[in-house]
């Protein structure tokens, strides 16, 4: 089994193809990859019979043994076949051989490839890497560089070849395992098929397979996903759909797209419209097509299609070289200006790249003159049809949509490749029939997409008011009218004795009218009704005057009235809780200088306006008890109002009750999490984290600062590290944070987690484990790191201990910088290690500083508990009402505070209250605290 140069390329491109030409499979045939093998053969020879007449001929050689390499005088030798002992073989080009440079010196190989596009991609200079690990392998000594030779300039690009030398070994490793198999790989569709031989063979396989690489717009990691759910082939996709009702909030929203939308309408063979697609089209439309040769950025044919009058016209504006590239577009900006209110209507990003790119380069028309507005105002049919109209085609291209619509090219299999074929054909011969070829082939291009467009103005604007709406040619279905599926579907027959006879089978119909009549059990329960509960006051207390004013200490005006409010709690036994109802008769007082009224008893929340009946307020153990399930324990606002109801008899509708319950909480704990954000910035060390929240629909991000002992969450419309650079302004301790590199911007001392350092290391030796360079730089580092950690584990975090380590973290560093490392996977590392040098091992020479972030992981996990209770319901109030408590919370676990018994005292400092725990007195309910 030898790998040679035809099989590495192919593999770059598609391992079924790699297979194929391994195999010998006969080829079906592909006018384009014929067309590209001998455009690469004819620019081949041209550029050795070139290169030929610039040197002497006794300075080259044609096809040199490979034994001679090292021995011969010429300087190019040409058609070079290397082989190597491991089964590699290529077959080079040409080879340049540069004389040593000083004594001691040996001569340098230089392996060189003719390639004929203008523009060079990875792809491109992968095999010359390949030729360049041949060549090295085979002449036992280094070859540091490569040269591509491409274009019709004959442009030389110089590659350093050993920075690619990684990526080779892992594709021949990928290449060896596959052709080492006696059965052929999965067969894979993707974008290189259009220009591979075997395009005809794979697409017949992948439609008898029903394979998902069908779907165009899926991509591989869509793919896999389906694949690892079991879903493998477009027909188990198409039966996954679920047609969903779109909430009002995401209506304004970009509609995602369903690839198990786009397998049904393939499966059933009727376009499927979601939502409103709407084509709007206020002027004369203009159909625009336009070719190009992509390799030289040039547009050498502008289409456009019209109607003039009652008479279709379709101009042509043609260019025979770059130069007459500008009066191609010149006659196009002045057709649009003697057109009223023209509209430009294309399909794909094409066009929008070929109107920006022209609009630079030649310049733009005239400001709010026809042609300007109709360049910005363009159509792009795509944006129409994607995510909202599905037609039952593999893909969304113009020949696909276009083709189930009816229309029919003149050409058999048409594409945009075989247009480049026709017009480099054109350029050689000047033939007239490859133009007007070249011309029909464009204005049939402008014709489907009016054909389209036609379409897509038939179907018009859909909703359930629309339901008659669609195009009568083809059958139209609206998602919207379609069942939703459920567990249990409703039923539904022509018979209408059926619909009677399953209406009498409901659970609740039986048990309502039927058992009913036959079990005296069942009668009772039913006739039952469940009286209100009737809340019976256990105490009632007649409060003291309070005439002093709480803002200015001024005696206010008493009120003559007393006031009699009725308090809502519960009462903590030292085993128990149970509903206590206090009546509370007290006067208010009016203050005139600061015009508030006071008076209020201490037992209930402050500002609570809370319940329908008169005279009904709730107090801070209910409210607190009320807190604590939904911060603490991550029960739902839903759940906690049936328990309520259930064991106390408080019966709040839905759950705006608890809902208040917590925005009052909120309000009042917004001045504890303030002292909890200045006493972590006023600290020495400060851990950083964030994480997303959804906010209906909307992406947003909470970030956690903490410390030992207190936590804050704040929110952030975005990631941006605005947030973290306002809040720790005035910090000046240590801060640990991961490696995002936001944080940089903060001007105080930083320790990277290292965690997540050993983390990613670990990914890369994964990913390369072969390469010895890569592995030697991350075995050294964790060697360096688990002495310190050991340290650390013995002694704690003190700098008298940890500060010995500083000499090993010298002398990685200094054994790393004198190492010869041509691996990219060890560069990158090398410099990710150089990049952060500062901000690695700064825990050592701090005392309590650790080497990782786990104290903001570990907070992080608490508000993702939080979020997936929300469910992305609650909006930014909401949000912000929510990470104020949460922060409570957690700063009380870190404190060793009990967050309940916290809530229930009244307190707003969570530093005095653990200060003062051991003496704190448990307060009953209705009593003052």
């Amino acid at each position: 089994m030898k790998i040679t140069t035809s099989l590495f390329q192919a593999y770059i491109k598609c391992p079924t193809k790699c297979w194929l030409k391994f195999t010998g499979e006969p080829a079906t045939g592909n006018a384009y990859a014929d067309w590209v093998n001998t455009k690469n053969e004819s620019y081949r020879t041209a550029a050795i019979e070139r290169m030929r007449s610039e040197f002497p001929q006794e300075e080259w050689a044609v096809a040199p043994a490979q034994e001679s390499l090292t021995t011969s005088l010429w300087r190019l030798g040409f058609d070079v076949f290397v082989a190597t002992s491991q089964n590699l073989e290529t077959r080079l080009d040409a080879v340049e051989r540069v004389p040593p440079e000083g004594r001691g010196k040996s001569t340098r190989f230089i392996p060189i490839r003719f390639v004929y596009t203008n523009k060079l991609n990875k792809d491109d200079k992968l095999p010359l890497a390949f030729d360049a690990s041949v060549l090295s392998e085979m002449l036992r000594r280094e070859v540091s560089v490569g040269k591509i030779i491409h274009g019709d300039n004959h442009a030389t690009l110089n590659v350093k070849t050993p920075t690619m030398l990684a990526e080779v070994r892992k594709r021949l490793d990928k290449i060896a395992a596959l052709l080492s198999n006696s059965t052929p790989p999965d067969l894979i569709l993707n974008r290189n098929c259009a220009e591979c031989e075997f395009q005809a063979r794979c697409k017949q396989k992948a439609i008898e397979k029903d394979d998902l690489s069908l779907l165009s717009n899926m991509k591989e990691k869509e793919r896999k996903q389906f694949n690892t759910e079991g879903t493998f082939t477009v027909t188990q996709l198409s039966y996954t759909f679920r047609p969903r009702r779109r909430p009002k909030r995401l209506r304004d929203k970009q509609e995602k797209y369903h690839h198990a939308l786009k397998a049904l309408a393939i499966r059933e063979k009727k376009i499927h419209i979601v939502g409103a697609p709407e084509l709007k089209i206020d002027g004369t439309p203009i159909y625009l097509d336009v070719e190009s040769l992509p390799d030289r950025d040039f547009y050498y044919l502008i289409g456009v299609r019209m109607k003039t009058g009652d008479a279709i016209v379709q101009h042509s504006f043609w260019a025979d070289d770059i130069e007459d590239e500008r009066r191609a577009w010149t006659d196009f900006l002045g057709l649009l200006s003697v057109v009223k209110k023209p509209v430009l209507v294309h399909y794909g990003s094409f066009e929008t790249t070929f109107l920006r790119r022209l609009s630079e380069r030649y310049g733009e028309p005239q400001e709010e003159s026809g042609a300007a507005n109709a360049i910005k105002t363009a159509v792009n049919l795509v944006t129409v049809i994607f995510a909202h109209v599905y037609f039952p085609s593999y893909s969304n291209g113009l020949k696909d949509v276009a083709g189930y619509l009816g229309f029919v090219w003149s050409e058999p299999k048409p594409s945009g490749l075989s247009a480049i074929c026709w017009r480099h054909a054109w350029e050689t011969t000047g033939s007239l029939d490859l133009k007007s070829r070249l011309l029909k082939y464009n204005a049939e291009d402008c014709l489907a997409l009016e054909t389209v467009a036609a379409a897509l103005l038939r179907l018009g604007p859909v909703g359930l008011e629309h339901e008659q709406r669609g195009d009568p040619d083809h059958a139209v279905v609206h998602t919207e009218l379609l069942p939703q599926k459920t567990m249990w579907p409703r039923f539904s027959s022509p018979i209408l004795e059926f619909e009677q006879i399953n209406k009498a089978a409901r659970w609740s119909y039986q048990r309502d009218r039927v058992y009913v009549r036959s079990s005296k059990r069942i009668r009772k329960m039913t006739s039952r009704v469940c009286p209100a509960r009737k809340h019976k006051i256990n105490k009632r207390i007649t409060c003291p005057d309070q005439p002093l004013c709480p803002r200015c200490g001024r005696r206010g005006f008493r009120h003559f009235d007393l006031t009699t409010l009725i308090l809502h709690d519960l009462f903590f036994g030292s085993t128990s809780m149970k509903k206590w109802v206090v009546e509370y008769r007290f006067h208010f007082h009016w203050c005139r200088a600061c015009r508030i009224r006071f008076g209020l008893p201490n037992a209930f929340w402050p500002g609570t306006k809370f319940g329908r009946r008169p005279g009904t307020k709730f107090g801070k153990n209910l409210i607190a008890y009320v807190v604590y399930q939904a911060i603490e324990l991550y029960i739902p606002q839903c759940t906690i109002t049936r328990s309520l109801a259930r064991l106390f008899g408080y019966h709040f509708s839905a759950t705006s009750q608890v809902h208040l319950f917590k925005v009052g909480a909120a309000e009042f704990y917004a001045e504890t999490r303030r002292q909890i954000v200045d006493r972590i910035v006023r600290g020495s060390l400060v851990h950083v984290d964030e994480t997303k929240a959804n906010i209906r629909g909307k992406t947003a991000c909470v970030w956690v600062f903490t410390n030992l002992h207190e936590v804050a969450y704040l929110y952030s419309d975005s990631r941006d590290s605005e947030t973290a650079r306002t809040t720790l302004a005035a910090f000046n301790g240590v801060l640990v944070s991961d490696f995002y590199s936001g944080y940089d911007s903060l001007a105080c001392a930083q320790q990277k987690c290292l965690l997540h350092l050993v983390r990613d290391l670990n990914a890369e030796i994964l990913s390369y484990p072969y390469d010895e360079e890569l592995k030697l730089i991350i075995m050294s580092f964790a060697r360096l790191l688990k002495e310190a950690v050991a340290t650390v584990d013995r002694f704690g975090l003190k700098k008298h201990f940890l500060h010995k380590h500083l000499k090993s973290v010298d002398r990685f560093y200094d054994q790393m910088e004198g190492a010869d490392i041509k691996s990219e996977a060890a560069l990158k590392c090398k410099q990710r290690f150089e990049k952060n040098r500062e901000k690695l091992f700064t825990f050592l020479d701090y005392d309590g500083v650790p080497w990782n972030n786990n104290n903001a992981e570990h907070a992080i996990k608490a508000f993702a508990a939080l979020r997936d209770v929300m469910e992305g319901s609650s909006t930014q109030k909401g949000t912000e009402d929510y990470l104020i408590l949460l922060s409570v919370c957690q700063t009380c676990k870190y404190s060793g505070v009990d967050f309940l018994d916290f809530l229930r005292s009244g307190e707003k400092d969570i530093q005095a209250f653990a200060e003062n725990q051991p003496n704190h007195r448990r307060a009953k309910a209705g009593q003052p605290f």
